[in-house]
């Protein structure tokens, strides 16, 4: 997904002059191609995301539309008050392009986690919050958000596998229905589609009907369509690479009370921080409860629930 993002950005900045990149010290397994063929408007501002982001967003106050890449959890955390401050409160189409979803740099250790990211920068009403689930999907927010005034944060999965039924599909405050099923609603966050889609394909043969929905973006939100989704549904699973609390499942909670929908939510994420575990996305998933074990156990015990 990394290297798709990164292809696309190259072709924007073709067309628009007005797009610069930042990097704060790594990517550069990725990003060569974007400084060979733009090398005045590329920058390696070294390991200092604040300083990345404040010298965003000064561009974007001159008219640059800069992109800014790191490594998620230093993309948000570090910098928050600086993206809160800077391209939140003036509305500067500053885009941070966060890379490593959930535990996509299992190897590195908790630091590395991308666990609070998304609650982060969702609770920021100004930040439009995107979580693609594919390479393709990824392409297809980068097109969407390139006109739009207003910061953006793009969390990159490392990998970007085709997510079967996706297609490609993208529009800012929108769910993709990937399957229909009326006994329970599973939710994915992004790139945690894949294991919606394994955790439906094993509940089939016990004959539980799972509706599988992908959730990609946030403010805009997809109000309207979640309650499409939930409407006569008992129970939805709700799925991310994220902790339980701040993100998808804590969204999808706020919409059902807000909405007075009579369905019970189930969240499937980290519950506590993984201390001094390490590993493959394999290892930690199944560690972690992020496996479609995981999500087949979750709602089992929904529907046992009600």
């Amino acid at each position: 997904m990394r290297n798709a993002i990164a292809t696309g950005l190259t072709e924007l900045a073709e067309r628009d002059e007005r797009i610069v990149l930042l990097t704060g010290d790594l990517g550069f397994t990725v990003l060569e191609r974007f400084a060979e063929r733009h090398p005045q408007r590329f920058f390696n501002v070294g390991v200092a995301e604040q300083n990345m982001v404040g010298l965003a967003t000064g561009l974007a106050e001159a008219g640059f539309v800069p992109f800014v890449y790191s490594i998620a959890s230093f993309a948000a955390m570090r910098p928050y008050e600086f993206i809160r401050n800077g391209p939140a409160l003036h509305r500067l189409p500053v885009r941070i392009v966060a890379v490593g979803s959930g535990i996509d740099y299992g190897h590195n250790g908790v630091t590395h986690f991308a666990l609070e990211d998304v609650g982060l920068m969702r609770i920021q009403p100004e930040i439009t919050t995107i979580v693609p689930a594919d390479r393709d999907q990824a392409r297809a927010a980068l097109a969407a958000i390139a006109t739009l005034e207003r910061p953006v944060y793009l969390r990159v999965a490392r990998q970007g596998a085709p997510v079967p039924g996706l297609d490609g599909a993208f529009e800012l405050g929108r769910i993709n229905l990937l399957r229909e099923g009326g006994d329970v609603a599973l939710v994915a966050l992004g790139p945690e589609a894949h294991t919606a889609l394994a955790a439906a394909a094993l509940l089939e043969p016990e004959g539980v009907e799972a509706s599988v929905a992908v959730v990609s973006s946030f403010n805009p939100s997809p109000e309207e369509d979640l309650r499409s989704v939930l409407s006569g549904v008992p129970l939805v699973v709700t799925i991310e690479g994220h902790y339980r609390s701040g993100g998808l499942g804590s969204w999808v909670s706020e919409v059902v009370t807000d909405s007075g929908l009579g369905t019970r939510v189930s969240r499937v994420g980290v519950g506590s921080m993984p201390h001094a575990l390490t590993g493959s996305e394999a290892f930690l998933a199944e560690r972690l409860g992020l496996s479609p074990a995981a999500i087949v156990d979750a709602a089992h015990a929904g529907l046992r629930s009600l």
